[in-house]
C-alpha cells in the first residue's frame, strides 16, 4: 500500500518539479528584464536629479546686493560713457572738418571748372608773362645787372608767383568759410 501511494504521488511530484522549473524560468527572465531595465539606473539618478537653481532670498539682501553691485561697477560704467561720449564728439569733429575741406574742395573745383574755356585763355597769358619776364631777365643778366642781381631778381619773381598763388588759396578758403558760417547762421 505505501508503495502505491508513493507511486501516485510520484506524478504529482513530477508536476510539480516541472511547474516549479516553469516558475523558475519565468523568474529568471524577469531578472535578467529588470537588470536590463536597471543597469542605466546611475545615469538615470544623475538625470532626474532635482537641482534647485533659483533660490527666494528676502528683498532687503537682494536690494543690498544691487547696492553694492551698483558701487562697484558705477564709476567704471561712468568712466566708459564718458570716454564714448568723447570719442563721438571727436568723431563728429573730425567729420565736420572732412566736409568741410571737402566742400572747399568742391568749391575749388568748381571756381577752376566755371572759369572754362577763361582759364585756358588765363593759362596761356601767363605762360606768355613768364616768357616775358625771361626775356627781362636774360636782358638784365646781358646788360645792366650782374649776376647776384639777375639771381635776386628772379628769386623775387618767383617768391611774387608763390605769393600770389597762396594769396588765391586763402581768397579760396575764406569763401569756402564764409558758405559754411552762413550754413550754421541758417541751421540755427
Amino acid at each position: 500500500m505505501a508503495y502505491q501511494s508513493y507511486q501516485q504521488r510520484q506524478p504529482s511530484y513530477a508536476s510539480c518539479v516541472t511547474s516549479l522549473r516553469t516558475s523558475l524560468s519565468y523568474l529568471q527572465s524577469s531578472v535578467s528584464t529588470l537588470d536590463a531595465g536597471i543597469s542605466d539606473f546611475p545615469r538615470l539618478t544623475s538625470l532626474l536629479k532635482t537641482v534647485r537653481h533659483y533660490e527666494l532670498i528676502p528683498q532687503p539682501t537682494l536690494a543690498a546686493a544691487e547696492a553694492s553691485l551698483r558701487d562697484e561697477i558705477g564709476p567704471f560704467i561712468s568712466l566708459l560713457l564718458d570716454r564714448a561720449e568723447k570719442n563721438i564728439d571727436r568723431q563728429a569733429r573730425r567729420i565736420e572738418t572732412l566736409k568741410a575741406r571737402a566742400e572747399l574742395n568742391a568749391g575749388r573745383l568748381s571756381h577752376y571748372t566755371s572759369e572754362g574755356a577763361s582759364s585756358a585763355q588765363q593759362e596761356r597769358q601767363r605762360r606768355q608773362q613768364e616768357r616775358e619776364r625771361e626775356k627781362k631777365l636774360r636782358a638784365a643778366r646781358s646788360g645792366r645787372l650782374d649776376g647776384s642781381a639777375a639771381l635776386r631778381a628772379k628769386v623775387v619773381a618767383q617768391r611774387k608767383e608763390a605769393l600770389k598763388y597762396s594769396v588765391e588759396r586763402l581768397e579760396m578758403e575764406v569763401q569756402q568759410k564764409e558758405r559754411e558760417l552762413r550754413k550754421r547762421l541758417e541751421r540755427h
